[in-house]
Order: structure tokens, then C-alpha cells, then sequence
């Protein structure tokens, strides 16, 4: 089954290049081709995995040196229970920011004197005395060192909820466009070019849709129905990287790079990692997943009609002033939105929807990303006040 959809005429959001990045940065070994996997691999990195509450004056922090290249080295938390535990990368970067110490620099350090810095700073450096460490019942990896309010959301709590919604095999790792990127485009949900599920020791990303169940929300210039499909993803990190979130839209299409086209109706939950984090994931972020999944249509589709039945010109000076100064177009831009809806269309823009479509039209001519996607939030930011 292939259709065809609008996805080139709308373009890439912002929201739309989230997935396109980590796409074109995660190495192999954080990828997955589907969502059990993912969970596998989460449950066993979680496995044995414990936060601990100490004093700083119950660790201490030793460098072992290394005599064939005195600026390396191995640095190792042990507690004063008998515990030990090796830094990774990124929790070694913690204990620097924590003892107040520049991390770049003491990279440079032999170990031992490292370590004598990061004990000082831990010690006496501090405001409070006390931080949460996360590691093994048995010592190992020390994954991350933070403030002792960080709220720790597991990888394996956000994917619960997920799995409960995709259980039915509906929502899935997305096709692609397979032919053309201008006014239309065909999209095969069966062509998936590659993972859209991403996981490594410090943080997690993933991207599920339905594109099996198309909703039609109009006219294609051609005749064709307009066609979108929901998407949603989720990030999250247990150590500290970055807040837990989800963002739920609809959108048109997805590309071979993983970048999501013609995205409409985006909404997201961010959730900082505090002391109540785990609470606000199950009271926030878990029910809006599930009513996301199971909602009808009703709400995008009557968006949709609001905004083309919002008449907002009457004449080409109405249209020109409305593009500037609700849209803040320069006039030579308005001007080359509103020829390029009359080619395309074959009328006029009168309506909010019309100068959206207008908009997003002469945003694909922009070579550079940046630009582009700014323009096309201008376009969705009209959207988003008819609906509001």
C-alpha cells in the first residue's frame, strides 16, 4: 500500500529534525530495529543497578597511574563499605562539575592528581554534603554522580507505557517518501530505510507511528486526499543528559533520513528531573500517551475546517498586509507566498489555511535547513492560533 501526500509542499519542522538527528548521529550498537529489542537491551543495561545517597566524606576518589602516558590513567569511587565503582566519560564529567573542577582540564591531569582534585572539591567544595550515585549493587560502572534531588526516570518505566500502546502491532517503525519532495509525494509505510529507536548508557530516543491508518483531511491539488498519519517520540536519560519528554503530532510523511514532514498539531510533556519526576511521568506523561493512542480525529479535523473557513482578505492588499504583519514576511516574500499559492492552487489565499499552505510553498525553494524550518514555523504558528 502506497499513497500520495503533501509531505514535500509542507516541508521539515523543527520538532521534525529531532529524529533526522539522532538518525545521523547514533553509532550502530545503539540502534534498534524494533521496540522489543529495545526493551531488552534497556532491561539488561538496568540489571543490578542501584542509586546510592552518601557523603562526600564517605568516598574516596583514587587514581591509579599510568606510567606510559602520564595524562591517562584510571580514576575509581570507592565507599567506605568496601564498594568500588569505575567513572564512565560521562559521570567523571559530573564529579568535575560537582567538585567545581573544569572537566577539560583535569582530562589532562595524570589520575592521581585528578583525583586529588575531584576528592578536594567534593569535600570541600560543596555546598551540601551529600550526593546520589548510580551503579551496581556490586560496584562496576559508576553510570552518573548528581545532586541528591535528581529524580531518576528508568528507561524501563518510559518504555512501559509505550509497549502497552503499541502492543497491537498498530504503531510502528515508520515507512518513507519514495518518490518525489515537491507539491506531492508518494509514501510506502512498508518501506522502512532505517531505525527510528535509539538507546545508549546515557539516553534514550524513539519515534513510533501509525501510518497504516491514514486520516484524510482534504483536497490535494490534484484530487488526491490530503492524508496524514499520528507519530509520537519520547526521550529520556537516567543519568543526567537531558529532561524525560514526549511529543505527540500528526504529520505527512517521513523520509529516508528519518526526518518527519508536513508535521501538524504538535504538542509535548517535558519533565525535569527533580525530586518529583517519577510521580509527574505517571500522572502526566503515561495517561497523555494513552489518550494520545486511542483519541479520535475529531479535534485535527475540526482544526483543519476552522482554519480554512477563517476568511482573513478579501483583496490582494488584504492578503499582503495579513502575510506581514501577522506572519512578519517581508513584502517581497508575502508577494512570492501569494503568486506561488495562485500557480499552485489555482486561486487566491483568502483563508488562514490558504496562507499556510502559501507559506510552507515558497519555504521549499530555501536551501538551508535553518532558514527553512523557520519559515515553516511561521506557517504552523498561524495554524496554531485558529486552533487555539
Amino acid at each position: 500500500m502506497t499513497y500520495q501526500t503533501s509531505a514535500g509542499a509542507h516541508g521539515i519542522s523543527k520538532e521534525g529534525s529531532q529524529l533526522a538527528s539522532n538518525y545521523a548521529s547514533r553509532p550502530a550498537d545503539e540502534r534498534f530495529d524494533n521496540l522489543e529489542s529495545l526493551i531488552t537491551f534497556c532491561n539488561q543495561k538496568d540489571q543490578g543497578m542501584k542509586s546510592h545517597v552518601v557523603d562526600t566524606h564517605d568516598l574516596d576518589i583514587v587514581g591509579e597511574f599510568d606510567p606510559e602516558n602520564i595524562s591517562q590513567g584510571t580514576l575509581r569511587v570507592e565507599y567506605n563499605n568496601g564498594l568500588i565503582s569505575e567513572p564512565t566519560n560521562w559521570s567523571a564529567s559530573q564529579l568535575a562539575g560537582l567538585a567545581g573542577a573544569p572537566s577539560g582540564y583535569l582530562k589532562d591531569l595524570p589520575a592521581p592528581l585528578a583525583a586529588d582534585c575531584l576528592q578536594w572539591g567534593l569535600r570541600n567544595n560543596r555546598r551540601q554534603e551529600t550526593v546520589k550515585t548510580y551503579d551496581g549493587y556490586s560496584g562496576g560502572n559508576l553510570r552518573a554522580v548528581t545532586g541528591v534531588d535528581y529524580g531518576r526516570i528508568l528507561d524501563t518505566e518510559v518504555l512501559r507505557p509505550i509497549a502497552k500502546v503499541a502492543r497491537n502491532g498498530q504503531w510502528k517503525v515508520p515507512g518513507s517518501m519514495v518518490s518525489g519532495f515537491s507539491e506531492t509525494t508518494t509514501y510506502d509505510p512498508y518501506a522502512v530505510t532505517g531505525s527510528t529507536l535509539f538507546a545508549s548508557d546515557r539516553d534514550m530516543f524513539g519515534f513510533l507511528c501509525d501510518d497504516l491508518n491514514p486520516i484524510e483531511i482534504g483536497k490535494l491539488s490534484n484530487g488526491e486526499p490530503d492524508l496524514v498519519f499520528r507519530g509520537f517520540y519520547w526521550w529520556n536519560s537516567e543519568v543526567g543528559s537531558k529532561t524525560a519528554g514526549l511529543a505527540c503530532m500528526y504529520l505527512r510523511g517521513v523520509c529516508m533520513n528519518r526526518n518527519l514532514w508536513g508535521v501538524e498539531g504538535f504538542q509535548e510533556i517535558k519533565i525535569r528531573h527533580t525530586k518529583n519526576a517519577l510521580p509527574r511521568f505517571y500522572e502526566e506523561m503515561a495517561p497523555a500517551l494513552e489518550t494520545y493512542s486511542q483519541h479520535s480525529t475529531n479535534t485535527l479535523l475540526a482544526g483543519v475546517e476552522a482554519a480554512k473557513e477563517a476568511k482573513v482578505a478579501r483583496d490582494d492588499e488584504q492578503r499582503l498586509e495579513f502575510l506581514t504583519k501577522r506572519a512578519s514576511l517581508s513584502k517581497r516574500m508575502a508577494s512570492a507566498a501569494l503568486a506561488r499559492h495562485v500557480e499552485e492552487e489555482k486561486k487566491p489565499a483568502d483563508s488562514v489555511w490558504d496562507m499556510a499552505q502559501a507559506i510552507t510553498a515558497i519555504a521549499r525553494d530555501i536551501p538551508h535547513q535553518d532558514s527553512r524550518v523557520e519559515l515553516e514555523r511561521k506557517a504552523g504558528a498561524l495554524l496554531d492560533k485558529v486552533a487555539a
